[in-house]
């Protein structure tokens, strides 16, 4: 019997397989896994595939899979670029109106980075365009979150990460940890992020070409925001004018999410962004 063969509007293979689950001891995993083989079906079903373009497939997933190693996380890029990570994140976050979207927290993010104080730039090297980010960290009834802690990250003017730049940037540059005053308000000085280009020379790179889609993530800076009582965010802010805005291939840009980077006069840019974070009460946290 032909695994495309419908019995009652399933595939044979669906429905055998689900038969066999029915004793696993994770019900979790068999339901995601019954999910799966249902979709798989499907889709050949529709497609039709020929045995050249399956073992085209597995010789794709292979390639992910050997491109990964300590410093490359080729698995992470593929559901990033698919929309797996940023539907994930979209599902599990509260649905609370004016609450601050989250987003991916993305492969260059360090959790071993140094206090600064309220003010104090994060550039080590002082290379770039200046900007000050003026964060305000409130909950949902607008009032500040007091002892909350700001991590920021973010590559430099040429779209590099510290991490993927060891050699030319200081460690630890363009990252810190800020805690917030009682006034909610936190200052950051940094440098304009450049967007750059995610990973071309793997498999994921290769497939995003025969798509034609592009590989340029417009510029932005990463935040994770932590405080007793509320729910931990992790989002970006995006520089609204990058001609990349609209294209992001990790799909994490949100309208709500763009900002302004103005003109100070001296050279510099400032920014000020508003963070609402959800509480741990029931009402903000329904998903």
């Amino acid at each position: 019997m032909m695994v495309a063969e419908s019995i009652s509007g399933r595939s044979y293979v669906a429905q055998d397989f689900a038969q066999r689950l029915k004793n696993a001891e994770d019900p979790r995993a068999a339901q995601a896994v019954r999910l799966v083989v249902d979709a798989i079906c499907d889709i050949i079903a529709k497609l039709q595939p020929t045995r050249m373009e399956l073992q085209q497939i597995i010789a794709f997933l292979t390639d992910v899979g050997e491109a990964c190693h300590d410093t490359r996380h080729e698995w992470v890029l593929l559901f990033d670029v698919l929309g797996v990570t940023s539907q994930v994140e979209a599902q599990l976050a509260p649905k609370a109106e004016g609450l601050t979207p989250p987003t991916l927290t993305g492969p260059f993010y360090r959790p071993d980075v140094a206090f600064r104080r309220d003010g104090e730039s994060i550039s080590l090297d002082g290379r770039g365009v200046p900007l000050e980010v003026v964060a305000h960290v409130q909950n949902l009834d607008g009032c500040p979150i007091e002892g909350a802690v700001v991590e920021v990250w973010q590559a430099n003017g040429d779209g590099i990460y510290e991490n993927q730049d060891p050699d030319a940037q200081p460690e630890f540059n363009l990252r810190g940890r800020y805690r917030v005053p009682g006034s909610g308000r936190v200052s950051i000085r940094t440098v304009r992020p450049a967007g750059y280009r995610v990973p071309d020379d793997g498999p994921v790179g290769a497939l995003m070409k025969l798509l034609d889609l592009g590989l340029d993530r417009p510029a932005h800076i990463h935040f994770r925001i932590s405080a007793p009582g509320h729910r931990t965010l992790t989002t970006h802010i995006f520089d609204r004018t990058d001609p990349c805005i609209a294209d992001d291939p990790l799909l994490a840009v949100r309208p709500e999410l763009l900002a302004e980077f103005t003109e100070t006069g001296d050279g510099g840019l400032r920014t000020e962004f508003r963070f609402v974070l959800a509480s741990n009460r029931s009402q903000d946290t329904q998903s």
